[in-house]
C-alpha cells in the first residue's frame, strides 16, 4: 500500500511536470525546424534550424525590444521595492489612525482590471507627455506591482521581533538608519520574492504596453511578438513565433532559478511564529 501511494505520488508530479513543460518543450522543438517541416508529428526534428532565431532579430528590431522590456521590467522593480520598503514600515511598524484601511485600500486597488482604468491612465500618461515613451509604461505598471509587493512586504515587517527596532533605538539609529541597516537585510528574502513577481509582470504585461507605445523601437516584447506577421495578414510565421517565445522566457527561468532559494524563503516566512 505505501509503495502504491509513492508510486501515485510520483504519476502525479509527472503529470504536472509534463503539464507544464511540454508547451515550452514544443515551442523550442518548433523553433528549430524548417518551415516545410513545421507541423511533422515528430518529437525532434531531424533537419534543425537556427533561421528562425536570425529571422526575428533580422526582420523587426527585436533586440531594441528586449532592451526595453529589461529596461521597464527592471525600473518597475527598482521603484515598487524602494517604495513598498518605505509603505510596509510604515504599515507594519508604525501606529496611525487608518493604518487598517488604507491598507484595505491599497488592496482593493489591485482588485481593478486593466481594462477598467485604461482610458483613465492613458489620459494621464498623454497630459505627462509620456506616450509611446518607456517612462510612460514604468509609471503605469507601478499600479499593478505596487499593491502586492506593499502587501508581502507588510506581511513580513510584521513578524519581525520588536526588540530589534528597540535595540537599534537604543543604539542611537533613527528609523531610516533602523529601516536601512536592520530591517532591509532581514526582509531580502521578501523582497527577492516580490521583485522577481513585479519584474514577471512587467515583462510580461501587454494591454498598456500595446495602448501607450506607437513605434516599433518603443515597442516592448509582449507587443512585438502579437504584431510578428507574415507575407500576408493570413499567414502567420509560427517558426518566428515560437524562437521568439523561447528567446522572452528564457530569462524569466534564469531568474528563477538563480533566486529560486530566496524565493521560498520570502514565501514561506512568517508561517510558523516561535
Amino acid at each position: 500500500m505505501r509503495r502504491l501511494k509513492r508510486a501515485g505520488f510520483w504519476l502525479l508530479v509527472a503529470a504536472i511536470l509534463l503539464y507544464c513543460l511540454f508547451p515550452f518543450y514544443y515551442a523550442l522543438v518548433s523553433s528549430l525546424r524548417t518551415p516545410g517541416a513545421l507541423f511533422e508529428p515528430a518529437w525532434w526534428p531531424r533537419d534543425w534550424t537556427l533561421a528562425n532565431y536570425a529571422a526575428v532579430f533580422s526582420q523587426q528590431p527585436f533586440g531594441r525590444n528586449i532592451l526595453n522590456s529589461v529596461l521597464v521590467a527592471a525600473s518597475v522593480v527598482g521603484l515598487s521595492l524602494f517604495a513598498a520598503t518605505l509603505s510596509a514600515y510604515a504599515l507594519a511598524r508604525l501606529s496611525f489612525r487608518g493604518r487598517g484601511a488604507l491598507l484595505a485600500a491599497i488592496l482593493a486597488v489591485s482588485m481593478f482590471p486593466q481594462v477598467a482604468i485604461l482610458s483613465g491612465m492613458f489620459e494621464l500618461i498623454r497630459a505627462l507627455g509620456l506616450y509611446n515613451n518607456l517612462a510612460g509604461l514604468t509609471l503605469s505598471y507601478l499600479v499593478f506591482t505596487l499593491p502586492f509587493t506593499i502587501w508581502i512586504l507588510t506581511t513580513f515587517m510584521r513578524e519581525l521581533p520588536r526588540e530589534l527596532e528597540e535595540a537599534a533605538l537604543i543604539d542611537g539609529a533613527g528609523a531610516w538608519q533602523t529601516l536601512a541597516f536592520v530591517f532591509a537585510p532581514l526582509v531580502a528574502p521578501a523582497m527577492a520574492t516580490a521583485g522577481l513577481l513585479a519584474f514577471i509582470a512587467a515583462w510580461n504585461e501587454f494591454l498598456f504596453a500595446l495602448t501607450f507605445t506607437l513605434t516599433d523601437n518603443e515597442r516592448t516584447v509582449p507587443v512585438a511578438i502579437a504584431l510578428m506577421s507574415g507575407a500576408s495578414q493570413y499567414e502567420l510565421p509560427w517558426g518566428n513565433l515560437m524562437a521568439a517565445s523561447v528567446i522572452v522566457t528564457l530569462p524569466l527561468v534564469a531568474l528563477v532559478l538563480v533566486f529560486q532559494r530566496r524565493i521560498v524563503a520570502g514565501l514561506t516566512a512568517g508561517a510558523v511564529k516561535g
